[in-house]
């Protein structure tokens, strides 16, 4: 371990956390530079804080330089457990403005990728309702992957996430939103794109041996990929991947219909025998399931399940 002098860190103080937070920008812009936006303070500032960090804890938290920034083992270590020192603190902060009746602090919702282009996903009313209902509220909205969402969710850096169902943990509590129809997608360059469809794949068994783009994590995806025995000869890790994957027109793969459809109107992708190549998935919001989530917390799953046609089932938060 690279230890610069004799740590300086005692007992947190606020300035602690204002530099926590500082440091936990600059990681996530991925520099102070771009960090600066952010924080609405200049460079040197950052670079002073993240100084006064280093001096407080002893230890070089990044590398800073014309090769660019990057996290020290160390800082690797430090920013894992600042998320969840600062996901403490906001959690005690709104059990505090809890017990005086109000809803304030901060509240990160972590949403599965292309999830706005849904037509049966109303996140959007969702938001609209919490923002009248909890106005003091700093709302935070993150999209990450799947898996993503949900090690945040137990460690406390989001407090709800939405996401596929797929394998269920007891440590989450889970409540069904909305679905969405994932159809095969051959690119314009692919020679399947100009077949008759006689010469598409059948079947499950004829498609194994066409080159396949599937999701790298544990996923609907990956299950049906499994399931159905399809080997991935290219990995994607959202989305966002799949898609241009399937443009390269060297790969088939699977893609949730409401985005595929403003490829399928530019003549780029369509969809392969989608009687037979499609699967549904239904959507979730995940909350820990112990201990009870704050009234924020509870505030917003309500909005979301009535924003979604379902009842709010949010008494306790009245």
């Amino acid at each position: 371990m690279q230890v610069n002098t004799r740590a300086a860190l005692g007992q947190l103080s606020d300035m602690d956390i204002r530099l926590l937070r500082v440091f936990k920008s600059v990681v996530e812009c991925g520099g102070m530079a771009a960090a600066e936006l952010e924080l609405n303070i200049g460079t040197s500032t950052i670079s002073r804080h993240i100084k006064d960090l280093e001096t407080r804890l002893g230890l070089t938290v990044c590398r800073r330089g014309r090769a660019g920034f990057a996290l020290t083992p160390e800082g690797e270590q430090i920013y894992s457990e600042t998320l969840r020192l600062l996901a403490g603190v906001d959690a005690f902060r709104s059990r505090v403005d809890e017990i005086h009746q109000r809803m304030g602090g901060e509240l990160h919702i972590a949403v599965f990728d292309k999830t706005a282009s849904n037509p049966t996903a109303h996140l959007g009313e969702a938001i609209a309702r919490f923002k009248d209902m909890a106005p003091e509220v700093s709302l935070h909205l993150h999209v990450a992957p799947l898996n993503t969402i949900e090690r945040g969710v137990l460690d406390g850096q989001f407090q709800v996430g939405i996401i596929p169902g797929h394998r269920s943990s007891d440590m989450l509590a889970y409540d069904e939103l909305f679905n969405e129809t994932m159809f095969l997608y051959c690119g314009a360059a692919h020679a399947l794109f100009a077949a008759q469809a006689r010469q598409e794949p059948a079947n499950w068994e004829a498609l194994r041996a066409l080159d396949f783009a599937g999701l790298g994590y544990h996923s609907p995806n990956m299950e049906l990929a499994q399931q159905v025995r399809l080997t991935r000869q290219a990995t994607g890790y959202d989305q966002e991947s799949i898609a241009t994957l399937i443009l390269s027109g060297r790969f088939l793969g699977f893609l949730p219909d409401h985005y595929a459809t403003s490829f399928v109107l530019q003549g780029r992708m369509r969809a392969v025998q989608p009687r037979v190549f499609s699967y549904r998935c239904s959507f979730f919001s995940i909350v820990r399931a112990s201990p009870q989530s704050a009234r924020v917390t509870r505030a917003f799953q309500a909005c979301l399940r009535q924003a979604h046609g379902l009842s709010p089932a949010f008494g306790a938060a009245a």
